[in-house]
């Protein structure tokens, strides 16, 4: 029996400003399908989200939502006109019965339902726009960027939530590592066109790539088909005006279908300049302090920045940081200890919170006016790295149009904004960059470039950063704020960091096991723990010793040197079932790491 389809769009044509984003549009999601929606900054995701949603009215043809089921919706910019709290727009239309599912979302996704809407931030808002929707559970999901604001622990919460539901979803979202997790199919938007592949996020990039080199070839056979009829009219038209007219119309044909093709989004034109060469060490700090009204952000730390260092600082949200960060530059006086700044610096920030950005101004406006930036009696030139450019030119290089130029920057979607800022901080040199969340919002194909570009980079990196992946590509040390003023430098990126946390915590563990070996232990349940997590924390240790061995095991079996020529199968599935128990161990080891930690508290 044929499943009814949660939602299906028929025929959908749209147009903004003149420019069709969407025509003759068909699509069908289906119960349980979990979507990853792809597509450059500005091809039409968030409005394909929204038409979906009922929110966008499109031109022509029609949505339709299965009897029966519901559809919700998580915008970027939530509206939360007559709400007193964040908790009255997260629990609006929940049953009495039902007001314990905010408060639970509330705590996996840390929001305040008590915040009074007025003084809420923007990443708050969406927090609890999220909570809501997690909370009233409809049966189609659409996420649009969820992940933005939410620190790393967050984000681990609601990718068990999305695993776990029964309900269908589509999510927009820059985090690689969220996608590649969660997602069973892929709908790519390009040039206005919707394609699904049923691979999840994993196989996008080769398919993308597989299609454009398809459509290439088949680009450059018609030019030669263009060019081999062309040398015919030229050649033998005279003698053959009669019998051959339909051949000439059939050239006509031709160079009117390449006339018609939408050419590719070129990538962003992304250039850093590192300027003067900073001394060998850039930064440091000797068991620096900070704490505010008693609570520690940092005890005792220390820390050396030499040149060309990338370094990562990752933790909670309101774990402290940006207000190391801003110690390390001298912004921010620590409690005790000391920071010492090396010579030569030329900081460039990148700011999360896009505060630098008047909504009000036009794009053009918006370059013209940084005085970084001002070319002397000139309006429509802006300097970048020391040579004046034309502001349109310059931002063609960020792949914004000439029509964009004066356009407000209200109007931009939030990766474009965050290509015009990146578009202001290249404009200048510098040896030492900070980057506070630069990948919210970004396309893939930017943060690959960001990621290339940062490669490159003669100067220091300073990152803070939620994006997993984008961690593992481009820190070489990471620092993880961990609550309590506890500070601590890991070699490599995220990944890294976990492996040796991991190390850390069976060693914790041996000794944990070691002590209470030698005192005989009272049946008294462990103070602050449920009899749930108590029994949890006895049984951890067992089931974290079976995955260790059977982690063993199966590396030794990948470690056979003929095995994938003999039997292809026989690695794929032990490769797949090393890798799904790598992920149990360290979800076993955080577990046992937090339950500890509990129980002693």
């Amino acid at each position: 029996m044929a499943r009814i389809p949660l939602l299906q769009m028929a025929d959908i044509s749209l147009t903004f400003g003149g420019d069709p984003v969407f025509d003759g549009l068909d699509l069908v999601v289906q119960p349980g399908d979990r979507l990853a929606l792809v597509g450059r900054n500005g091809s039409g995701k968030s409005t394909l989200m929204k038409v979906m949603a009922g929110l966008v009215e499109a031109d022509s043809g029609q949505v339709s939502v299965a009897p029966g089921k519901s559809v919700g919706y998580m915008e970027q910019d939530p509206d939360m006109a007559g709400f007193a709290t964040l908790g009255d727009f997260a629990s609006a239309g929940l049953e009495p019965g039902e007001l314990y599912k905010v408060e639970r979302a509330g705590e996996g996704l840390k929001f305040d339902p008590d915040r009074a809407v007025s003084t809420a931030s923007g990443g708050e808002r969406r927090r609890a726009a999220l909570a809501g929707l997690m909370a009233a559970a409809p049966d189609l999901m659409l996420l649009d960027e969820p992940t933005n604001h939410l620190d790393i622990e967050a984000i681990t919460w609601l990718e068990r939530e999305l695993k776990a539901t029964r309900a269908g979803f589509v999510l927009i979202s820059h985090d690689r590592a969220f996608l590649r997790e969660l997602s069973r199919a892929t709908l790519w938007i390009d040039r206005g066109m919707v394609r699904r592949q049923d691979k999840g996020f994993e196989e996008f990039e080769i398919w993308r790539d597989t299609l454009w080199a398809e459509e290439d070839s088949a680009r450059h056979k018609l030019n030669r088909k263009i060019k081999a009829e062309a040398r015919w009219a030229v050649e033998g038209i005279s003698a053959r005006r009669k019998r051959n007219q339909g051949r000439v119309r059939a050239l006509a044909g031709l160079r009117a279908e390449r006339a018609g093709q939408i050419r590719r989004q070129g990538t962003a034109g992304l250039a850093l300049e590192s300027g003067q060469k900073s001394g060998r060490k850039v930064i440091e700090a000797v068991g620096i302090s900070k704490a505010y009204d008693g609570v520690d952000i940092v005890r005792d730390f220390s820390l050396k920045v030499q040149r060309g260092d990338r370094i990562a600082f990752v933790g909670p949200n309101g774990a402290g940081k940006t207000t190391v960060l801003k110690m390390l530059l001298g912004e921010v006086a620590p409690d005790s200890g000391v920071v010492n700044i090396g010579t030569n610096l030329e900081v460039a920030v990148f700011d999360q919170a896009r505060s630098k950005l008047d909504p009000d101004l036009s794009l053009w406006d918006s370059l013209t006016a940084d005085p970084d930036m001002r070319v002397s009696g000139s309006s429509d030139q802006v300097m970048v790295r020391g040579m004046p450019r034309h502001v349109v030119g310059y931002l063609k290089d960020f792949l914004f149009d000439e029509a964009q130029a004066r356009a407000p920057v209200r109007s931009l979607s939030g990766g474009e904004k965050a290509r015009l800022l990146l578009a202001r901080l290249m404009a200048r040199s510098s040896n030492l960059l900070v980057l506070d969340e630069p990948t919210n919002d970004l396309d893939v194909e930017t943060l690959d470039l960001l990621q290339e570009l940062l490669d490159d980079f003669d100067g220091t990196v300073l990152l803070v950063s939620h994006d997993r992946d984008f961690l593992d590509r481009v820190a070489t040390t990471t620092v993880a704020l961990e609550g309590d003023g506890r500070a601590t430098a890991y070699a490599g990126g995220w990944s890294d960091y976990l492996s040796q946390r991991g190390a850390e915590n069976k060693e914790k563990r041996e000794k944990s096991k070691s002590s209470k070996a030698k005192v005989k232990q009272v049946s008294a349940p462990q103070t602050g723990l449920s009899f749930t997590e108590k029994h949890r924390l006895e049984s951890l240790p067992g089931e974290i010793e079976r995955l260790e061995a059977e982690i063993s095991k199966l590396a030794g079996l990948l470690g056979e040197a003929d095995l994938y020529s003999k039997s292809p199968v026989k690695f794929a599935k032990a490769s797949e079932a090393l890798a799904e128990r790598q992920k149990r161990l360290e979800a076993a080891e955080e577990d046992w790491l937090m339950l500890e930690e509990k129980a002693g508290a």
